[in-house]
Formats: C-alpha cells, structure tokens, sequence
C-alpha cells in the first residue's frame, strides 16, 4: 500500500486545491520517503508543489482509499498568499469548501475535505 501524506490548507472556509497536468483537483501532498516523518513529508510536498512555508501541523486523520493511505494533516502556514503552483503542479487555488462537490476531485479529496468540514 502506498502511503501519502495529504495536506489541508484552510482560509476563510476556502481550502487549497493543486492540480497536474491532465489530472483531477487533488490536496497537496504525496509520497512520504524512507526515512522521512509523515509529518515532514506534508511539510516537503507543500511547499515543493506550492512554495508555502508551514509553522505547525496537526494530525488529523488516516483515511484509506484504494491503494493509497492517505495521512491527513492541516497546516498553519504562514504565507496563505503566496500560494504558487511550482514542479510537476500546473495550477493551484482556493476553492470554496461547500461548493467542493462541484469540481472533477478524486474520491480521496471528496472524502477528506466532507471530513474536514464536519470539524469545523
């Protein structure tokens, strides 16, 4: 089972959504390296794929979906405004968390951000 560590960045009940090339709106995140925390592998995805620099993350929850286990963190970042798609990410924004179902998401996405917003 591949093991993922996702990321939730959450400003004024908008979340951030990045995208690849000729893929679904996803949340950053991806592939935790041998030797790396979960933690800090949601901390290195986020700002290769965004340039967003973290000043703490809290645990969320584990969420599985298909092959991939899908370790969920929310970041306190501290420059929200700065978000840019960067390396293999083409396009990244803020969506509005009640109008999520909207959008071509992955079934992972859809199910972590419904999660999410139940917290809230």
């Amino acid at each position: 089972m591949k093991v993922r560590a996702t990321v939730i960045c959450e400003q004024d009940r908008h979340v951030l959504l990045v995208r690849k090339p000729r893929c679904r709106w996803i949340l950053p995140g991806g592939k935790v390296e041998p030797g790396e925390t979960r933690a800090d592998a949601a901390i290195r995805e986020l700002a290769e794929e965004t340039g967003l620099r973290v000043d703490g993350m809290l645990y969320l929850m584990e969420v599985e979906d298909g092959g991939t286990r899908h370790h969920v963190y929310e970041a306190s970042v501290v420059n929200l405004d700065n978000a840019r798609p960067q390396n293999e990410i083409i396009d990244c924004m803020w969506h509005p968390l009640d109008a999520i179902h909207n959008l071509k998401i992955s079934d992972a996405t859809l199910r972590i951000v419904k999660a999410f917003q139940r917290r809230l």
